[in-house]
């Protein structure tokens, strides 16, 4: 998973997310701390990340959210602001209308639900262009001969049997090409991710693990 997907997913683990310089408890900057002050004077739960920890988070946020400074405030998965803003809008009322307001329930979408079905049938699950013994790209060819090679067990699906689903699974990870990998029901990559991983010995542990 590389640094853009892992932050995609912390931002969607909770509601209201802050990426800060320490931790809310012992921050680190100042404007880390008024960030975290105005949320905890708000009475909210949120998740947290110290990119000091990180130096890719720390780096690949600024890109992710197209923010040069840290902290950085996230509600619903969008990006709200810094802490000047977070200071405005608290100050306005605005910034605890949005945090504590329902978050907007999610339109039921069918090929959505089909996706998650197929991959709970499946610890390890290849979205890809035909069949494993009947590969019709070079990419999904190379993907499944990834995991052939793995002597790993895997389920699969041909998305060119159905554009619902070839369409809806860039949507549903967020990633425009096929094939795509999942482990767990999380998304990992595609062929390229794939043959880096394999080669590194990091895919293998992956699949194999308990």
């Amino acid at each position: 998973m590389d640094t853009q997907q892992r932050i995609a997913q912390m931002v969607r683990e909770h509601r209201v997310f802050l990426f800060m310089k320490g931790t809310p408890d012992f921050p680190q900057c100042g404007f880390s701390m008024r960030a975290a002050g105005i949320l905890q004077a708000l009475e909210v739960p949120f998740g947290s990340f110290d990119v000091l920890s990180d130096p890719e988070i720390r780096q690949g946020i600024k890109e992710f959210a197209n923010w040069p400074t840290i902290p950085q405030l996230y509600v619903d998965g969008q990006f709200v602001g810094g802490s000047d803003i977070m200071m405005e809008m608290y100050e306005s009322g605005e910034l605890e209308s949005l945090v504590r307001q329902a978050p907007q329930e999610e339109a039921v979408d069918p090929t959505a639900a089909r996706i998650r079905e197929l991959l709970a049938q499946h610890r390890v699950f290849l979205f890809m262009k035909g069949t494993p013994d009947f590969p019709q790209c070079g990419f999904s060819m190379r993907a499944a001969s990834i995991l052939n090679a793995l002597e790993v067990p895997y389920g699969s699906f041909d998305v060119l049997s159905d554009p619902e689903i070839r369409q809806g699974i860039k949507e549903f990870a967020n990633w425009p090409t096929i094939p795509q990998l999942y482990v767990d029901g999380q998304f990992v990559g595609g062929s390229d991710i794939m043959m880096e991983m394999y080669e590194s010995g990091e895919l293998e542990s992956l699949v194999k693990g308990a």
